[in-house]
């Protein structure tokens, strides 16, 4: 009997932190949308998957320091690219991916990166980038995709 509650408590625990992960992330896309809108200043999403676990301090050794992060689980980050347009985006994926590249000697990692519209809800974001994502990990000839990757697919 007491195992099971504890499995049922382990199972609350775990949704609650996806709950908290995602409001977090639901604030940091408010954030970026209300300085698009006061200020006209643009920024762009990523989502990163790196197949080894990755912790937030590593990461942070190889981010802009302009950027925020936000850890998912043990292998995805969703990052803001603050005050950057999707090229600009592009570029600081690919040094970010050199430099995972370089210090973990492998090239498991990819980026999918979304075009930035405030129109779009929190969810909708965190659900194309997925989408992105996983069809950036299917194709081996590429590791950065924005969302053209999807018109065959949406």
């Amino acid at each position: 009997m007491i195992k099971v509650e504890q499995k049922a408590s382990y199972k609350e625990g775990k949704q609650q932190m996806n709950d908290r992960i995602f409001n977090r992330l639901t604030i940091e896309i408010n954030k970026a949308y209300y300085t698009c809108t006061r200020y006209k200043i643009l920024s762009t999403f990523a989502y990163l998957y790196h197949e080894k676990e990755l912790t937030p301090a590593e990461l942070g050794n190889f981010v802009r320091i302009s950027d925020q992060f936000l850890q998912v689980d043990e292998h995805h980050y969703f990052i803001n690219f603050s005050h950057t347009e999707q090229d600009g985006a592009f570029k600081a994926s690919q040094n970010l991916l050199l430099y995972l590249d370089k210090h973990f000697n492998t090239t498991t990692s990819c980026i999918a990166i979304d075009t930035f519209n405030v129109s779009q809800s929190p969810k909708i974001v965190l659900n194309r980038l997925v989408q992105i994502l996983d069809e950036t990990r299917k194709n081996s000839y590429t590791r950065i995709e924005d969302e053209d990757i999807l018109n065959g697919i949406i």
